[in-house]
């Protein structure tokens, strides 16, 4: 059994912000309310939840950014807030984005740039540069400036500078956020390639399945607060008796659609509305009475789509989430 790199238990952090448009007071926010998990030496560990729930907050507190108010956080048996000098060297942080990377520089120059700030010996430094472009497919243009790069590219970038240092875990706080999809797909290649060579990886992102695909585990936060921790097949086999219909639906009206939202069978329906096409998301543990309940409510509408599957990460989020949100 891998043993923990990362423990952080009943961990707590506010702050203070401004309220008001014109006599501003002042409001205490708890952005972690008793935080407590472990991360395994080895692991993809993701951190999912809605904006403001304090995803990043906890990022910063492991990547020794922040201190937290009370409770307890090692990390590689280091406390950050104390040991942060000791401890920076073993880990690397990387926000979503183009940021922390210099344009006018080239993808090589970037990373010497880097390296010589992590004091790495120019022994080392050459072949680390050349491994890490490889890593993430850049080596073809590593004399080319950065402002000629796409975002894809710059963000795989990013994920070579975080990894000059050669760090133990890196902190990943929204990495794909913006990408198309042909470069998050790169992007989730990269990181499984840098696992399997022994890298933990702490994950933050709002892509379902991102997180489906890379973690081994995954902790729900809402409020300050973890909700539920698990493998993601285990988080989907808590849904096993709930099924997903999906239906689209032309020409129906909004008393229809209200109808269907007031079924007794259904736990939770998600409805999206465009010019004169409704598509509807529904859990339910009766399908059975649910779908011909949706065609004799849809009697003078056109159903287009109609398909029934089982839950997916994404519908453990929004029942998970949802069960818990304000």
């Amino acid at each position: 059994m891998n043993h923990n790199v990362i423990e952080v238990s009943n961990v707590n952090r506010s702050y203070t912000t401004d309220v008001g448009l014109f006599k501003k007071e002042k409001k205490k926010v708890d952005a972690l309310k008793g935080i407590t998990f472990s991360v395994k030496k080895g692991e993809i560990f993701g951190l999912l939840g809605p904006n403001g729930a304090g995803k990043t907050t906890m990022i910063k507190i492991l990547s020794t950014m922040l201190i937290p108010h009370s409770g307890k956080v090692s990390i590689l048996g280091l406390d950050p807030a104390s040991d942060y000098r000791f401890l920076r060297p073993k880990i690397n942080f990387i926000l979503g984005g183009e940021r922390n990377l210099y344009w006018r520089l080239s993808a090589y120059d970037n990373l010497s740039y880097f390296a010589d700030l992590y004091k790495i010996p120019k022994s080392i430094k050459k072949g680390r540069i050349a491994d890490l472009l490889k890593l993430v497919g850049l080596h073809d243009v590593a004399h080319q400036k950065v402002e000629t790069f796409s975002k894809g590219m710059k963000q795989r970038l990013q994920i070579a500078r975080g990894l000059v240092n050669n760090p133990e875990i890196l902190f990943l706080d929204e990495p794909s956020i913006g990408l198309d999809p042909v470069s998050a797909r790169q992007l989730r290649e990269t990181l499984r390639k840098l696992n399997e060579q022994g890298t933990t990886i702490l994950l933050t992102t709002h892509y379902m399945y991102e997180a489906d695909e890379l973690c081994d585990r995954i902790a729900f936060i809402n409020k300050g607060e973890i909700i539920d921790i698990d493998s993601p097949s285990n988080l989907k086999k808590k849904m096993d008796n709930l099924s997903i219909i999906d239906c689209s639906v032309m020409g129906a009206s909004s008393a229809q659609i209200e109808t269907i939202k007031n079924l007794k069978s259904i736990y939770h329906i998600q409805v999206d509305r465009q010019d004169f096409a409704f598509t509807l998301r529904i859990q339910t543990a009766e399908p059975q009475l649910v779908v011909p309940f949706i065609y004799d409510s849809m009697k003078n509408s056109m159903i287009t789509n109609l398909t029934i599957s089982n839950p997916t990460l994404e519908d453990v989020y929004v029942r998970t989430i949802g069960e818990n949100a304000s």
